[in-house]
């Protein structure tokens, strides 16, 4: 991401993060994970940095990189997210019983086989994007319409505000945002760099001579 946000030099960054939870990914003290934030939000942050530790990352580490290389090529920094720990409170408090149990016992299962379960979940998602979030719709609702779709609409609409100030940008979400937001923004001119373009050498390959030959421009 770092690489990108260089080559491209945008006028600003624009990331998936509300600004407490982009204070937390840095901040150099340990915490108790409370600071206001609910039970459900500290529940699932703790779930996500051991599934990142566990595959050698950091839990929001392509944000919090785009966002220091974008001070440092002097780009403005926008956090365009929702409130992390409201959205989880939310999602807990709409969610039926059903769903809910649901949801607890496939954690369970997932903490079961959590490296296994997250390299699936990635192949599954880039081979077949729009079956894979049908799918977890169809059990998931109340999740998917807070945790995806709503936040869309927000980080859309923040992303169009942003159009009137900056003329180049850089917009760093998780890929299960991308063509959601990429249909709220339809008229805008998008050039979008997926998941699996990262992950394969080949294609980030052919992505950094594009940038170093200075031509990369356009639509997907």
């Amino acid at each position: 991401m770092s690489f990108i946000v260089k080559n491209i030099w945008p006028d600003a960054v624009l990331v998936e993060l509300d600004l407490a939870r982009y204070n937390a990914l840095t901040s150099t003290t340990e915490s108790d994970g409370r600071g206001g934030q609910s039970r459900a939000y500290r529940k699932m942050a703790k779930y996500q940095r051991r599934l990142a530790e566990e595959n050698g990352s950091h839990v929001g580490a392509e944000f919090v990189a785009a966002v220091e290389t974008g001070r440092t090529i002097g780009a403005a920094i926008e956090f365009i997210d929702t409130d992390a720990s409201q959205t989880m409170d939310d999602v807990l408090k709409e969610m039926s019983f059903r769903e809910r149990l649901r949801f607890k016992f496939s954690s369970i299962r997932d903490s079961l086989r959590r490296k296994r379960k997250a390299d699936d979940a990635i192949r599954e998602f880039a081979d077949n994007e729009e079956e894979y979030l049908s799918d977890l719709r169809k059990k998931y609702p109340t999740l998917i319409r807070k945790l995806i779709d709503e936040r869309n609409v927000h980080m859309a609409s923040k992303i169009r505000e942003a159009t009137e100030r900056y003329n180049e940008m850089i917009v760093v979400i998780g890929d299960g945002h991308v063509e959601g937001i990429a249909k709220l923004l339809e008229g805008e001119t998008i050039r979008k760099i997926r998941l699996k373009t990262l992950m394969d050498t080949e294609s980030m390959n052919a992505l950094r001579a594009e940038l170093w030959s200075g031509i990369s421009e356009g639509t997907e």
